[in-house]
């Protein structure tokens, strides 16, 4: 098995994709949103990060975390979070004969995308397409009826119109 080296960059500014190990019809992650952000809460409090921007679907999520200066662990949190969300839930989901030897459930995809934001435009790119995630999908119309996300908040500040990603389709900032 190859080994994939990761990119860490002490104070990194990230953009991840995370799936669900069994993706399609599972709608796990809306289901029990409540579990998702506490290990998101409890992780990010013991492991500050900020999080600018993300979208909870139901099979897999999107977000962007600005790390402290001097740190590049990512990792860690992303096991924690994980670790924390499998935890809440009953162990009745199929796990491989793999899992199983090595004890682990079978809710999450042992991988994760993780890509280095690299200037202004990448990160207004990135953002855009975490908040278009739920329309891209057809799980909603506009991006303002999806309530997972940090779209409203975008919105707030101005970033956004209301209707960016629905009737307007454009960004005022």
């Amino acid at each position: 098995m190859r080994t994939y080296l990761r990119n860490r960059t002490a104070g990194g500014l990230y953009f991840f994709t995370v799936n669900l190990a069994e993706r399609g019809e599972n709608t796990l992650l809306v289901d029990r949103v409540a579990q998702l952000r506490e290990a998101f809460r409890d992780t990010l409090k013991a492991h500050p990060a900020i999080m600018d921007a993300a979208v909870i679907l139901p099979d897999h999520l999107h977000c962007i975390w600005q790390l402290p200066p001097g740190d590049d662990g990512y990792p860690t949190r992303w096991r924690l979070i994980k670790s924390h969300f499998s935890r809440a839930l009953a162990p009745d989901e199929y796990r491989s004969a793999s899992r199983l030897r090595k004890g682990e459930r079978g809710i999450w995809q042992r991988r994760y995308w993780e890509h280095l934001i690299r200037d202004d435009e990448d990160y207004a790119r990135h953002v855009d397409y975490i908040h278009y995630n739920p329309v891209k999908h057809g799980l909603t119309a506009r991006a303002k009826d999806w309530p997972h996300s940090t779209f409203s908040r975008w919105v707030a500040r101005g970033i956004y119109t209301e209707n960016w990603a629905g009737d307007e389709g454009c960004r005022s900032g």
